[in-house]
């Protein structure tokens, strides 16, 4: 990989943009990778800088060029501080696609690709997954997506209880990975838009009007980036969205609770309400804000390839923000299969008092039927 240098057409195209930063560093005071390890090429204006020596042909991808490039989760809160409202993501996304095609992307994430190319899934799972309720015609969906399918399958079981308990008359999909995976780490584009028309095809077969999902990266996918190649027909709605329109009724419930938001959820997508909405609805619990939420929210730090290729920073990252809601709250509660994970994979490093749930859990284990 030393010496090369690339094409980057992808990036060269965003050259405008990358031109746009003034080299302010206010990035510098919430990027998580950052935080976690003071290096500034790691932050956004080191990201801009080097895409645009590889736009320009001015630097070769060689391994350190290339390993900062990939030290972003995506979590956009960059953005939201950026007095030049640079679209960074956008930036880092597009050189990656540029650094994979020229064959210096990372091996972790080239694994990744090959996975879903064999499986369907990131992880590489051959084997099905059976919930126990059926595949077929109906005007509610419910999308699993990779993670709560493979790793954590009671949060799908307890999202089909909920379901179930509302007498909602709803269909599970034939699905594949989502592509969120192979688009936030630049892989093979041609092989997410298969499936994207995939997933596509498989819901519209069924009548679904309205797609539910647990996961905030699937969730992403299908509102920002299947519109861009499909006309999909039907609502996408987080689960929180679709209960947040019922009249739903809790058993009390006598804990702190506090609530993370999931970066694609929140800063990518605006959907901060909902979730509150559930959680303050429990009797007898106490609902505890983070100081640093919503828009301002701190990233769990497993996005972006970063849990796969750098497991030490993303259980470091994510062990910060355990940390805090262990300071005031019992419960630290999420709306995303992967938060879950990453986030108790950064308890596993410090060892706090704090449960660390999906909301689709907490809701199901409360709900009066």
């Amino acid at each position: 990989m030393a010496g090369k240098k690339i094409k980057a057409d992808r990036a060269r195209k965003l050259e405008k943009e990358m031109l746009t930063c003034t080299l302010c560093g206010f990035c510098k005071s919430v990027c998580p990778y950052f935080e976690d390890n003071q290096w500034d090429p790691s932050v956004a204006r080191g990201k801009v800088i080097l895409a645009y020596g590889l736009a320009r042909g001015e630097i070769p991808a060689d391994e350190s060029v290339v390993k900062r490039l990939y030290q972003c989760t995506t979590c956009k809160d960059c953005e939201r501080r950026c007095p030049s409202n640079i679209q960074v993501v956008d930036i880092v996304e597009a050189v990656r696609a540029d650094i994979v095609e020229a064959g210096c992307g990372l091996d972790a994430h080239t694994k990744i690709k090959e996975n879903v190319k064999k499986t369907g899934n990131p992880y590489g799972e051959s084997a099905k997954v059976d919930f126990g309720w059926p595949i077929k015609e109906a005007e509610v969906g419910y999308f699993v997506g990779c993670t709560a399918r493979y790793r954590l399958p009671e949060i799908a079981r307890h999202t089909i209880s909920i379901l179930k308990k509302l007498e909602v008359d709803f269909t599970m999909v034939e699905e594949v990975c989502c592509g969120s995976t192979l688009g936030r780490t630049g892989q093979d584009e041609k092989l997410a838009s298969e499936l994207m028309r995939t997933n596509f095809e498989a819901v519209k077969r069924l009548g679904v009007k309205t797609l539910i999902f647990t996961c905030a990266g699937c969730l992403r996918m299908f509102r920002k980036e299947y519109p861009k190649h499909l006309e999909l027909g039907f609502e996408a709605l987080h689960l929180t969205e679709f209960l947040a329109r019922r009249k739903l009724e809790f058993k009390p419930f006598k804990k702190r609770i506090a609530y993370h938001d999931p970066c694609h959820m929140g800063r990518h997508l605006k959907v901060y309400d909902d979730p509150r909405k559930i959680l303050k609805m429990i009797p007898e619990s106490t609902y505890v804000e983070l100081k640093d939420s919503k828009d301002s929210a701190k990233c769990c730090g497993g996005g972006g390839g970063v849990r796969s290729a750098d497991p030490n920073a993303a259980q470091r990252i994510a062990s910060r923000r355990v940390k805090a809601a262990s300071d005031v709250a019992d419960i630290l509660v999420t709306a995303c299969p992967f938060c879950v994970t990453n986030l108790r994979f950064g308890n596993d490093l410090i060892k706090v008092d704090v449960e660390i749930r999906d909301i689709a859990e907490i809701v199901d284990d409360l709900l009066i039927e």
